[in-house]
C-alpha cells in the first residue's frame, strides 16, 4: 500500500513538472497581464516580465489560517478533519497541507486550467454549499493570491521558501487610557534579512477580554478596568505579544511601608496604574489568614489571645516562623503536592506506596529539603518503594509520554500535551521537542518485586531515544529549547534532565514554582493559569516574577524562605476590603483577594469549631483531613466529595473544585454529618451549654474560634438575644432551659459555619 501511494505521489509530481514546463514556456512568451491575471500588476514588475511566484508556505497557508480553515474546529480537527478534508493545525505542517490540497482526491480540490472553478475557492466564497460559511471575499487580495498560486501550478515551496524567523509587534507596549484605541502592526522577519508587514494575515487574541478587545485588523479597544492586558499576535509558527498598561485617572499619594522587594515591585506597579492599596489588615484577621494559608487550619483560641496580647512589633514575623516550624505546615503542603503528583489508590495493594510516598513528601517539607533536590530524587528514583519511596511516582505514571507531560506541566509550567500530535498552537514547541523530552524517560526499566503490585525501578543500559509517532524519526534526549545531549548508554538520562532543570539559567523551573506559590497565597498567579508559562501568556508583573525567581534560586531553592518572603510582605497583609479606587482591580494585588477554603481545610475548620473530629478508615483517631495521604478517603467522606477534594488524577490544580455549588450549600445546611458534629455530646455546643460562662462570654468564644475576632456590639446583642429565647414543645409549653440553651447554641453554630466569613479566607 505504501509503495502504491509513493508511486502515486511520484507520478503526480512528474505530470505537475511537465505542466509547469508548459506554463513556463507560455509565461516566457506572454506577459501575465495578457493571460488575464487578476493581479497582473502585483505579479509582474513590467509588462513583459514573468509573474512573481506565489509562495504556498508564506502566502497561501497564512490566508487559510486567517480565514479559519485550518482551525481545530474546522478542517484541522483531530482524526479526519472536516468532511474528509484534513489540514494541519494552523498550517504548521506545510507539506501535509500540500498533499491534502493538491494531491489528495485525485486533485479535485484545485483546477489549474480554471482556478476560479477550484472547489477550494467555490466553497470558501460560498458559491457552493459550505458548512463553514463564507470564509473569503471573491474581491479580496487574499482570494486573488490563491487564484494566482493555482494558476502557477499550485507549487510546493517548503524547501525554497524564505524561512520566518520572528515577528515583531509595533508598538510592543503602550500606556492606554480607558476607552482608548491602539492599532497594532505585525512585521515578519525572514532568514534572508527581509521584512514584511503581515498585519492583514496575523491572528490577534486578548488574554483579558474584559479589559481590552482586539479585532481582526489588530485594532485594540481598551475598557475601563485598570491593570495590564496582553494581546497575542500569531503568524505562521511565530507568536508576538503587545502589552498595554491601563492606568486610571487617580494619583496615589502614599503607599504603606514596603517590607521587602515584593512590596516595592507591587506598589511600584500600582503607582504606575494609579491604583491605591487597601489598608493594612488588623492583627486578628492576619493571624487567621496566615494560619489557614501556611498550616491549613484556624488559629486556636489560645494562640489568638496570646498573639493579640503581644505588644512586640515583630509578632507577625514570629507567628509566621511558628507556623513554618509546625507539623501542620508539612501536612498541608504535602497534601497539595501529593495531589498533583497523582498519589492515588486504585487497589488495596496501593496502600504501601501511597503511605510511603506521602511520608517522603511530608518529611522533605518538614526538613525543608531544597526543592531542586526533591525533584531530582523523584525524577531519578530507582529501587523499590520500601527502600526509596519516590519510585512510587513511576507506579502512577508509566508511559514516557505521560511522564514528560506531567513533569513539564508540574515542574516547568509548560503544557506539552498538544505537541504530541501537532505544533503547539500558542508556543514554539514542536513534535520533535515533545519526543526529545520524552526520551529522557525512555530507559526506565521495571521488574516485579515480592510486594504485590509494586515494581523495582532501574535504569536500562542503552541509548536513550523515542520515535516521533508521525515521522518515525528517533529523537534523542533534549531539554526544551536546547540541542540534543550526548548521553552514554550506561548513564541515566534522568540525571541530565534534573541537572538542566535545577540550572540557574533554566527559564522555567524556578519561575514555575514561585508562580505556583504566589497563587496559593494571593489567589491569582502572576501568570494565570499558574501552569501555563509561555511567551504568549506574559506575567501581570514581569519584574516581580523575575525578582522572586532570582531570590528563590539564590536561596538554594528554599521553599520555606519563599513562603516567608511572600507572607511577610505588606502586600500579603493588606485588608480584603476594597476602596472606591481599587474595587475593580483583580490582578494587581492592591488588596487581599478572598477565596473559599479548600475541602480538607474546611472540614478541619468545622471540626475545630464544633470541637469534634472526623474518623477516617485505617488512620489513627484525630487525623486531620489535611493529613490524608491519598484520594481513597474521599469515598468515606461525603463532605470531601461535595466540596471538591481532587481524585489525584491530574497534575493540574484545576482538578480541585474551588467554586461554590448548590450541593455544597445544601450539605452545610442539612447533611447528617454536619448536624451530628453540632449536636455531639462532647462538642462545643454541649460544652458551652454546661459551662458557667455568661451568654456574652459564650458568644465571644464562638466568634473567636470561628472568625478569630470579637463580635461587634450588634452581633453580640443579636446572638445573646437569640440564646435567651425560650423554646417550646409541640404543645406550646416551654422546654427544659438546659435543653433550650443547647439547641440554641447548636443553631448559632450552624449559622456561623454557613456564613461567608467562615467559609472564606479573607
Amino acid at each position: 500500500m505504501r509503495s502504491i501511494r509513493l508511486l502515486h505521489v511520484v507520478l503526480t509530481h512528474f505530470f505537475l513538472c511537465v505542466g509547469l514546463l508548459c506554463v513556463g514556456f507560455l509565461c516566457a512568451s506572454f506577459p501575465c497581464v495578457s493571460l488575464g491575471c487578476p493581479r497582473g500588476d502585483a505579479f509582474a514588475s513590467e509588462p513583459d516580465a514573468a509573474p512573481r511566484p506565489v509562495s504556498m508556505v508564506n502566502e497561501v497557508l497564512p490566508i487559510l489560517t486567517k480565514a479559519g480553515c485550518n482551525a481545530g474546529t474546522c478542517h484541522a480537527k483531530a482524526s479526519n478533519g472536516q468532511n474528509g478534508f484534513q489540514l494541519s493545525l494552523l498550517g504548521f505542517e506545510p507539506f501535509e497541507d500540500y498533499q491534502h490540497l493538491v494531491l489528495e482526491g485525485r486533485g479535485r480540490r484545485l483546477s489549474n486550467t480554471a482556478p476560479e472553478q477550484s472547489l477550494l475557492l467555490l466553497k470558501a466564497t460560498g458559491q457552493v454549499p459550505h458548512g463553514g460559511g463564507v470564509r473569503l471575499d471573491s474581491n479580496s487580495d487574499q482570494y486573488r493570491v490563491i487564484i494566482e498560486w493555482i494558476r502557477q501550478g499550485a507549487l510546493y515551496d517548503g524547501q525554497s521558501a524564505t524561512k520566518l524567523r520572528s515577528i515583531e509587534i509595533q508598538p510592543a507596549e503602550a500606556i492606554l487610557a480607558p476607552g482608548a484605541e491602539q492599532r497594532l502592526k505585525a512585521i515578519a522577519n525572514y532568514d534572508d534579512g527581509s521584512q514584511k508587514d503581515v498585519t492583514e494575515l496575523a491572528l490577534f487574541e486578548s488574554n483579558e477580554s474584559s479589559m481590552a478587545t482586539v479585532d481582526e485588523a489588530g485594532k485594540v479597544s481598551v475598557q475601563d478596568i485598570p491593570g495590564s492586558v496582553s494581546i497575542m499576535v500569531r503568524y505562521q509558527g511565530m507568536v508576538g505579544v503587545f502589552r498595554a498598561s491601563i492606568p486610571q485617572a487617580f494619583v496615589v499619594e502614599r503607599f504603606p511601608e514596603a517590607k521587602n522587594f515584593v512590596d516595592e515591585l507591587v506598589f511600584g506597579n500600582l503607582k504606575k496604574l494609579g491604583i491605591p492599596t487597601s489598608e493594612l489588615t488588623d492583627d486578628a484577621t492576619f493571624l487567621r489568614r496566615v494560619s489557614l494559608d501556611v498550616a491549613g487550619r484556624l488559629p486556636t483560641e489560645q494562640e489568638l489571645a496570646s498573639f493579640l496580647a503581644n505588644p512586640s512589633a515583630g509578632k507577625r514575623d514570629d507567628a509566621i516562623e511558628q507556623l513554618l516550624a509546625s507539623g501542620e505546615y508539612a501536612d498541608f503542603f504535602a497534601n497539595k503536592w501529593t495531589a498533583m503528583l497523582k498519589n492515588r489508590r486504585d487497589d488495596a495493594s496501593d496502600i504501601t506506596s501511597n503511605f510511603a510516598f506521602y511520608s517522603w513528601v511530608r518529611d522533605s517539607l518538614l526538613a525543608n529539603k531544597p526543592y531542586d533536590q526533591m525533584v531530582r530524587e523523584l525524577l531519578a528514583a530507582t529501587g523499590t518503594v520500601l527502600s526509596n519511596p519516590p519510585v512510587a511516582w513511576y507506579k502512577r505514571v508509566k508511559d514516557p509520554k505521560n511522564q514528560l507531560e506531567d513533569v513539564a506541566q508540574l515542574f516547568l509550567g509548560v503544557r506539552m500535551q498538544c505537541a504530541q500530535c501537532h505544533h503547539h498552537p500558542f508556543e514554539r514547541w514542536s513534535q520533535d521537542d515533545y519526543y526529545s523530552l520524552a526520551a529522557f524517560f525512555s530507559q526506565v526499566g521495571r521488574k516485579p518485586t515480592s510486594t504485590r503490585g509494586e515494581d523495582m525501578i532501574f535504569h536500562k543500559r542503552g541509548l536513550a531515544g523515542v520515535a516521533n509517532a508521525k515521522t518515525g524519526q528517533m529523537r534523542r534526549p533534549a531539554p526544551l529549547g536546547e540541542s540534543v545531549q550526548e548521553i552514554p548508554p550506561d548513564q541515566d538520562p534522568r540525571l541530565k534532565l534534573a541537572d538542566w532543570m535545577a540550572d540557574s539559567k533554566n527559564p522555567f523551573f524556578a519561575k514555575a514554582v514561585v508562580n505556583r506559590y504566589w497563587k496559593h497565597f494571593f489567589r491569582r498567579g502572576l501568570i494565570e493559569p499558574e501552569d501555563d508559562i509561555r511567551d504568549s501568556n506574559p506575567a501581570s508583573n514581569p519584574e516581580l516574577l523575575a525578582a522572586l525567581e532570582a531570590r528563590f534560586i539564590a536561596s538554594g531553592f528554599d521553599l520555606k524562605d519563599l513562603v516567608r518572603t511572600l507572607v511577610r510582605s505588606t502586600a500579603y497583609q493588606l485588608s480584603s476590603v476594597p476602596n472606591p479606587q481599587n474595587i475593580t482591580d483583580l490582578q494587581n494585588f492592591s488588596r487581599y483577594y478572598p477565596r473559599r477554603l479548600s475541602a480538607e481545610v474546611l472540614l478541619d475548620a468545622v471540626d475545630d469549631f464544633a470541637m469534634t473530629r472526623t474518623d477516617f478508615p485505617n488512620l489513627p483517631p484525630g487525623t486531620r483531613a489535611i493529613a490524608l495521604p491519598d484520594n481513597s478517603y474521599n469515598n468515606a467522606s461525603p463532605f470531601l466529595k461535595v466540596f471538591g477534594r481532587p481524585e489525584n488524577e491530574s497534575v493540574c490544580e484545576c482538578e480541585r473544585i474551588q467554586t461554590s455549588s448548590l450541593a455544597q450549600s445544601l450539605h452545610l445546611m442539612n447533611a447528617n454529618d454536619v448536624k451530628s458534629k453540632l449536636a455531639s455530646g462532647t462538642g462545643r455546643a454541649e460544652s458551652l451549654a454546661k459551662s458557667d460562662k455568661t451568654p456574652e462570654q459564650r458568644v465571644e468564644e464562638i466568634y473567636a474560634s470561628a472568625f478569630s475576632r470579637k463580635p461587634t456590639p450588634e452581633e453580640l446583642a443579636t446572638a445573646v438575644g437569640y440564646l435567651a429565647e425560650v423554646r417550646v414543645d409541640a404543645s406550646g409549653n416551654p422546654i427544659d432551659p438546659g435543653k433550650s440553651m443547647r439547641e440554641n447554641l447548636q443553631d448559632l453554630l450552624w449559622a456561623i459555619i454557613n456564613s461567608k466569613e467562615f467559609l472564606f479566607n479573607h
